[in-house]
């Protein structure tokens, strides 16, 4: 048996959005909208969750499922065109995280990645940073983007 693979049977980690709480969740159980077991926020929304610059690297270092962050802020223009794409691309992938963080409410997040342009997004897996991509793109293009990355 390889050991390196996890069991299809293994729970995941997901860190809430609200209270930043880890949660153990059966992969059988993604699908029937899991609440965390601190503060019952769903856990599994169809949309993007907005993280706080206090949740932010806690969700991206514990969640076990890929995160596509949109580095946004209220008085960018093309980041207001953007956003409900970006929702219709969550809505689309679902077995993905899709979370908003505001640049503005996080200079150290947005420092420590280098943004520089925004919107900005980024593309985390096992709490790493492994594709970014810069500019407004529509909804299949977001969903293209991220399959290509992960190589679905």
């Amino acid at each position: 048996m390889d050991t390196d693979t996890p069991s299809a049977a293994a729970p995941l980690h997901i860190v809430c959005p609200a209270c930043a709480a880890k949660n153990r969740v059966p992969r059988e159980r993604l699908a029937e909208s899991p609440d965390c077991g601190r503060c019952g926020t769903p856990l599994m929304l169809p949309r993007p969750a907005d993280l706080t610059p206090e949740v932010f690297d806690r969700f991206i270092a514990g969640t076990e499922l890929p995160v596509v962050v949109d580095c946004w802020a209220d008085w960018c223009g093309p980041c207001k065109m953007m956003a409900p794409q970006f929702e219709q691309a969550a809505a689309m992938l679902p077995e993905l995280r899709f979370v908003k963080l505001d640049t503005e409410a996080a200079p150290q997040q947005s420092a420590r990645y280098g943004i520089r342009s925004i919107p900005t997004l980024l593309l985390f897996l096992d709490g790493q940073e492994v594709a970014r991509q810069a500019g407004a793109m529509p909804a299949q293009a977001i969903v293209d983007w991220v399959r290509r990355e992960l190589g679905a």
